[in-house]
């Protein structure tokens, strides 16, 4: 299914997304152009880095840039898109510089590195070993011997520069914005690793329920779209009116469940249950009605972190021949797949991005971002 190039969304020349705006009205940045800002070849000692206090508040502070040392890389950040995993760090703070969708140029490199100076790319969220059980088998995103998360426990992509191992550098052709290059990350990964996990447990996937129509939700359905084909009907829940009118924008069926429930939302579509559904919301009481909706010889996938489940085996798994799966960010080897998705549908993919921001309105994105009432955010510098 991705041989073609998905525009149903468009109306004209024009990107769907084009008259949302947040609360106050305003958009960021223009949303037509993504190309962040010319960079300085010059790398400072010391550069000045977002610092998240704690009680949603965003201070500045001054850190220590380091030297690449032996299969280390040097980035300088361009862009880094907001995620909800973020959101303890915003409310509680941390002493680690958060970002973990970075994308930016490398501008230093340590001994036995292959990469050249002045390449652009994408930095992986997990710092795997490369050499464990599962890194063998391709299973970056389970490495048994982790270092670290980028953004998480090793400084991430809210500050200037971002020293990281090649091995989780992804190299990107300079054609794209680095704005552009953040969609192959956790909207583009994660959401088609999610579908991927579908299609492995149902191959006759007819129909699919998305709980939750944040930017990753968003995201799963734009990679359901791309993956199984754009006619492939997409339910997407969710009680903010701004996500579910992004949702239908985009391609998706809505289904409002402030007032309603999952059951009554599908039945106002025309339809009993759907074949797969995919979880990103993280609450409980969404897994827990999603799994109701699904088909018999269905599977519920679970991206968002968070809250329990609570089911009746045989009712629930056994007699209808249902299962229930995780599906953990993605394969650092599933990015060349993605990179050809997004050349073919760049200009349906960049719609999802409806808001950006320079470095020094950091506060004001994460305070717009935790309203509900975008898509996905960006942050340039």
């Amino acid at each position: 299914m991705d041989d073609q190039p998905y525009d149903f969304p468009f109306v004209g020349d024009e990107p769907a997304f084009q008259n949302l705006s947040g609360p106050d009205g305003s958009q960021g940045r223009s949303t037509n152009a993504l190309h962040a800002k010319p960079m300085t070849n010059a790398i400072p000692a010391n550069c000045r880095v977002p610092a998240f206090v704690g009680n949603k508040r965003i201070q500045f502070t001054e850190k220590a840039v380091s030297q690449p040392g032996p299969g280390q890389l040097l980035i300088r950040v361009q862009a880094n898109a907001l995620c909800g995993s973020e959101r303890p760090q915003f409310y509680e703070g941390t002493a680690t510089t958060p970002g973990h969708e970075a994308a930016g140029t490398v501008v230093a490199v340590g001994a036995d590195t292959r990469t050249p100076i002045g390449t652009p790319g994408v930095v992986f969220l997990m710092d795997f070993c490369g050499q464990c059980r599962s890194c063998r088998l391709g299973f970056t995103n389970q490495c048994l011997q982790k270092r670290g998360d980028m953004g998480f426990n090793r400084d991430g992509g809210y500050g200037q520069y971002e020293l990281i191992h090649e091995s989780i550098f992804f190299p990107v052709p300079g054609e794209f914005s680095a704005t552009e290059s953040t969609l192959l990350l956790d909207i583009m990964g994660t959401g088609g690793h999610a579908i991927e996990r579908c299609q492995l447990l149902r191959p006759d996937i007819e129909s699919l329920l998305v709980l939750g129509a944040g930017p990753i939700g968003l995201g799963v359905m734009m990679m359901a779209k791309i993956i199984l084909g754009k006619q492939m009907p997409v339910y997407l829940t969710d009680m903010v009116p701004y996500r579910l009118k992004l949702a239908e924008q985009l391609g998706g069926l809505p289904i409002n469940v402030s007032g309603s429930t999952i059951g009554a939302g599908l039945k106002a579509h025309g339809v009993e249950t759907a074949d797969m559904a995919v979880d990103t919301s993280g609450k409980q009481v969404a897994r827990e009605e999603g799994l109701r909706a699904l088909a018999q010889r269905g599977s519920l996938i679970c991206v968002g972190h968070g809250e329990g489940l609570a089911l009746k085996i045989s009712p629930d798994i056994i007699a209808p021949e249902r299962s229930v799966v995780g599906s953990e960010y993605f394969r650092f080897d599933e990015l060349p797949a993605n990179l050809r998705r997004l050349t073919q549908h760049r200009a349906y993919l960049s719609q999802i991005i409806t808001h950006r921001f320079g470095v020094e309105d950091i506060q004001k994105s994460f305070e717009l971002f935790f309203g509900g009432e975008t898509g996905k955010v960006i942050i340039e510098q």
